[in-house]
């Protein structure tokens, strides 16, 4: 039974009320997909009746329950590559020539879904920063508190680490955990976790020397857009690093970055 078009309405405004993403018409299927197996847990009879629960007595665990459920946390190790081997080959070096021996190294994970992303980043510092795991401190935040405790737990199922993990980082960096992979200690005490909604007000966490705010800004209109940017620079070292999705930019969005051409793909500085 598809969706009637007073619920998908109803839902698309509150989705965008609590965290500024946009649902288009045409999403319908996708709604209905995503708040099935929610229904099902509350006791809902289906959708419909979830729907006119929340619209009749609102409430902060089910209005959250939809929310974090039409979030898309599509997420791999080493997601397209690129990106993560110019932090390793070029953003690495230049922060250690920069930095003073003693001073922290600071990257958020401003997306950070399961910890796939944050975790990359980690072993990857283990390999190229010297004493990695103790110099360099990664902030994950996520607007879903489940993606959060996930990220936190740094526990994945086989079939997740077999989505783009290298068989040396598997060894190096997990240990068996029943039928879960967990992270090693000390890639994990890297990781400070915090739920964290990107349209809202931040904060204040850093400053930060390298962001990764991936596949995120395609999901809001261009003034949260916009929004977000100056936020997310205001929290970042003047001459940090900003990573974007490669179907984002900053380009006709907020003239406050640089875009900066490393390898085959780029990044985005601020401008002073």
């Amino acid at each position: 039974m598809s969706l009637a078009a007073a619920d998908f309405s109803y839902v698309a405004d509150l989705v965008r009320r609590e965290s500024a993403i946009v649902l288009s018409p045409g999403k319908e299927y996708l709604v209905e997909a995503r708040l099935l197996p929610v229904a099902r847990r509350s006791g809902d009879a289906g959708v419909a009746q979830l729907v006119e629960r929340s619209r009749r007595r609102p409430d902060k665990a089910t209005t959250q329950s939809i929310v974090e459920a039409l979030t898309t946390n599509e997420t791999s190790w080493y997601r397209d590559g690129d990106p993560f081997s110019q932090l390793g080959t070029s953003v690495f070096p230049q922060l250690l020539a920069q930095r003073s021996p003693g001073e922290k190294i600071r990257v958020w994970s401003a997306a950070c879904s399961s910890g796939q992303e944050p975790y990359t980043i980690g072993m990857i510092a283990s390999e190229v920063v010297p004493a990695g795991t103790s110099r360099v401190a990664i902030t994950a935040t996520d607007l879903s508190q489940e993606m959060v405790d996930r990220t936190k737990a740094g526990r994945f199922s086989q079939l997740e680490v077999n989505r783009g993990l290298p068989a040396p980082m598997l060894v190096r960096h997990f240990t068996r955990a029943g039928t879960e992979w967990e992270v090693s200690p000390a890639l994990r005490s890297m990781v400070t976790t915090s739920t964290l909604n990107l349209a809202q007000p931040y904060p204040r966490m850093g400053p930060f020397d390298v962001v990764f705010l991936r596949n995120v800004l395609i999901y809001f209109d261009v003034p949260t857009k916009q929004d977000i940017l100056r936020k997310v620079r205001a929290q970042m070292r003047p001459d940090g690093w900003l990573f974007l999705g490669a179907a984002e930019t900053t380009l006709g969005v907020d003239p406050g970055w640089e875009r900066v051409a490393l390898g085959r793909t780029s990044a985005y500085r601020p401008i002073a």
